[in-house]
Order: structure tokens, then sequence, then C-alpha cells
């Protein structure tokens, strides 16, 4: 069968202003939302409030976990009594809870970032055709990278000493009362060469290496982006199916290694061998929804002619097969704990499943990620239609920005944290500047690489 070639028209995104308005009023909502919430929050603690509740929870969870030697229990729950005791009052509530969602937000848009470049750095690795007419979309959304890699180094360097209990140095004193076995073994993972409970070099040199790799990797991608639109020969795409799987290898590794540092390490006693694959696929999910949900509002607007209801169903269908992965390593993580019922293992989820706000969300989380994208993207219809797609995408985004709050918050607040116009606020303003940033990138670029080799392919894809 003859393929007869078919000229695109260059098509440039236009960042209007009635667009820049609205997310001017988004991150305006998103400031006030997040003043009158931290007022609220300074003012609640000021009467009182459930301060010493939270400790309560704090003690009770660390006697838990403390170790899983029986014998050392009873001398740490003295060093932990301390703790409970004199630690957390260094820091009022209200900054802990501040902190906690600074963290938790960031963690959350630093996977939108680099899922944009995993998933632009897929499609030229598996020599993916129906794509070519989306790919500078998700390259927008990897604009993000080194403003995250910025963003985490500032924030870990404010906050960790409230958000990391294994950063204190106390834990690693072997003659002091608050002497930590467990943490103590893990020091070498945070702190070599140097000894535990000095500075972190391997952990913030690996966060350095992570964002600058992911960003070099970008560039590159990019750049030949660029020259390919200007040079109609098929070196540029080879060169990217090579950069991308040297990124995609080093990718496997290095976010991994992030959940591990970045979100896992909040529950220093605690571990799961699943841990890297349950973040990243919460990431990858939401980045699929956000591709999906730019590129759903750009056809909208007149742009993309380029893609059609086949493009628009494939990216439907990345939603809601993932849905359903990320719901398989949940359920995974959670049976085999559950399963083997290991006290320093179920802590984990017990904290969650028991405790205010966590355990609304906690089952929130299955329905809101796993069984309404399920039903709604269920039919073929569903997945090709703007409308449906403008709908089940923030449902996915805004599921999984609650994921990342249970992952975060209970390891950092125990019974103290809560979820109100602090972190909605919070969220909101993240989402503007983030939609800024990436709308910014899209006018930078032609919307759709009228030399790329795939995109004759892609115009005729049919399924």
């Amino acid at each position: 069968m003859a393929h007869h070639h078919v000229e695109v028209a260059d098509e440039q995104y236009v960042f209007r202003p009635e667009t820049k308005r609205k997310l001017f009023y988004l991150l305006f909502a998103g400031i006030l939302l997040f003043a009158i919430g931290l007022v609220s929050a300074i003012t609640q603690e000021g009467k009182g409030g459930h301060h010493e509740e939270g400790h309560h929870g704090a003690l009770h969870t660390e006697k838990m976990v403390a170790s899983n030697d029986h014998d050392a229990a009873a001398s740490e729950g003295h060093g932990h009594d301390a703790h409970a005791a004199g630690a957390h009052h260094e820091t009022a509530t209200w900054l802990r809870r501040l902190y906690s969602t600074l963290w938790h937000n960031n963690i959350f848009f630093v996977g939108l970032g680099i899922i944009g470049l995993f998933f632009v750095a897929i499609q030229y690795a598996a020599m993916a055709g129906w794509s070519a007419g989306v790919k500078r979309i998700p390259m927008a959304m990897g604009t993000w990278i080194p403003i995250a890699g910025v963003l985490t180094l500032v924030l870990w360097f404010l906050t960790s000493h409230d958000i990391f209990h294994w950063t204190h140095s106390y834990l690693y004193d072997h003659a002091g009362p608050q002497f930590d076995k467990l943490i103590n073994k893990k020091a070498p993972f945070f702190f070599w060469p140097l000894a535990g409970g000095t500075f972190p070099l391997f952990y913030i040199a690996r966060m350095v290496i992570f964002f600058g790799l992911w960003y070099y990797f970008f560039t590159r991608i990019r750049k030949n982006m660029m020259e390919e639109d200007i040079d109609p020969s098929t070196a540029y795409w080879y060169k990217n199916r090579v950069v991308s799987t040297v990124f995609l290898i080093i990718f496997g590794v290095s976010s991994s290694v992030a959940a591990w540092d970045w979100v896992m390490s909040i529950d220093t006693h605690w571990f799961s061998t699943m841990f890297g694959w349950y973040v990243f696929a919460s990431w990858w999910v939401t980045g699929l929804a956000t591709i999906t949900l730019i590129v759903a509002s750009l056809k909208s607007a007149g742009y993309l002619k380029v893609v059609n209801a086949n493009h628009l169903h494939d990216l439907g269908k990345f939603c809601f097969a993932f849905s359903i992965f990320w719901t398989y390593i949940w359920f995974g993580q959670f049976l085999l704990i559950y399963y083997a019922n290991i006290p320093e293992e179920t802590v984990y989820f017990i904290e969650r499943m028991r405790n205010s706000p966590y355990s609304w969300i906690f089952y929130f989380n299955i329905v809101v990620n796993f069984v309404l994208p399920f039903l709604l993207l269920m039919t073929r219809d569903s997945k090709r239609q703007l409308s449906m797609l403008k709908l089940v995408c923030p449902i996915i985004i805004v599921g999984h920005w609650f994921d990342f709050f249970n992952m975060v918050t209970p390891g950092v607040m125990k019974l103290d944290g809560g979820l109100g116009l602090l972190e909605i606020g919070t969220f909101l303003i993240f989402a503007a500047v983030y939609l800024f940033v990436v709308l910014g990138s899209l006018t930078k670029l032609p919307l759709v690489g009228k030399n790329d080799p795939m995109l004759q392919e892609s115009l005729g894809h049919h399924i």
C-alpha cells in the first residue's frame, strides 16, 4: 500500500493573555488559601491545639517500630521518650505542617517534570510512531526539571531536621540515651564517607547528580529536536534514540533511589522493597494524565491538527492501563506487608489506616485512583472524547496528590497532620507556577516536529 506524504503546517503555541490571566487567578487563589490556612494553623496552635496528642502518637509509633531486637526495645523506649518530649518541641506544629506540605508538593511536581522526559525517551527507544504529534507536550513538561532540582535542594536544607528523623546526630551517638541501632546501621547510605550524624554527603551528592543527569538528558534531547526542525535528515532522530536509551537505563536506577531518599527515608525505620516501583507508578500515571489533559486542552483550543481521536484513544488507554498498574503495585505492597504481619512493617499502614485525616484518604485513594478511572475510561468511546478526558485526567492528578500526601505527611506529622486550606493553597501555587513554566516552554518550539521521520506514520495511525 503506497503511503501519501502529507504536508503538515507549522503550528506555534501562543500563550494568550486570557490564559495567563486564568493562571494568575489560580496563583492568587493559591496564595490566598495558603495565607488563610497558615494563619489558622498558627492561631489554632496558639489556643493549645492537639499538640500533646501528637507526641503520644509519635511515641507509640516509635516504640512499635523501635527495633527488631526486642532486648533493645526497653532501653530504646527511654530514649524515644526523651526524644518525644524534647526534640519535637523545638519546632512548632504549624511550621512542621508547612514544611511537610512544601516537601509533599515539591516531590509530587518533581515527578511531573521527569515523567515528561521519561515519556519522550520511551517513544524514541520504542520507535513509536503514533506519538509523533504529541511529543512536544511532555518535552515542555521536562522544563520543570532544573526548577525542581533547585527547589528540592533548598527545601531539603530548610526542612530536613523536621521531615527526616535520620538527620539528628544524637541517633548515631553510641553513648547517648537516644542512640538508635537500626538507623545507625543505615548511616552509610546517607552519610558515606563521613561518620553518621555529620553531613549527609552521599545523600546530597545523589540528589545533585540525579537532577544534573536528568537535566543533561533533557537538554540533549531538546537540542536534537530543535536541530531536526531545521535539518530534515533522520540523523537527529537516531541520535535521540541513543540518548533516550541511555537515559532510560539511568532513570530506572535514579528514580527508585530518589523514591527511597526523598519519600521512604521519612519513615526511617520502615522500608519496602516495592517502594521505588510504587512511587514511580504514582508519578507515571500522574504524568500521563497531565500530558493527556494538556493535549486535550490544546486540541479544544484549535491546536494540534495532527492529533485525532485515535491518538486521544491511545493517551486515554495509557491513563486507564496505568491506573490499574498503580493499583496492582499498591495492592502488592499492601498484601505482602499485611500477610507477613511483622510489626515494624505493618506500623506504616496502621498509622495511615487508623488515624485522622489519613484514614479517609487511605480508602479514598483506591476509589479515586482506581475505581473512577477504571469505570470512566472503560469504554472505547470514552477514551476518544475530549470532554471525558478533561474530566478523568484532573481526577487522576488530584487523586495521586492525595497519594503523595499519605506517603509524606504521616511520617512527619504523626497525629498532628492536617489537610486543609494550607495544603490546598500550596498545591494551587505549585500548579500555577508549573503551568506557567510548561506553557511558556511550549511557545519556544513548533507544537509538532514536521521533520520527525515518524510523523507520516502518526498521521495514518488508526485503532
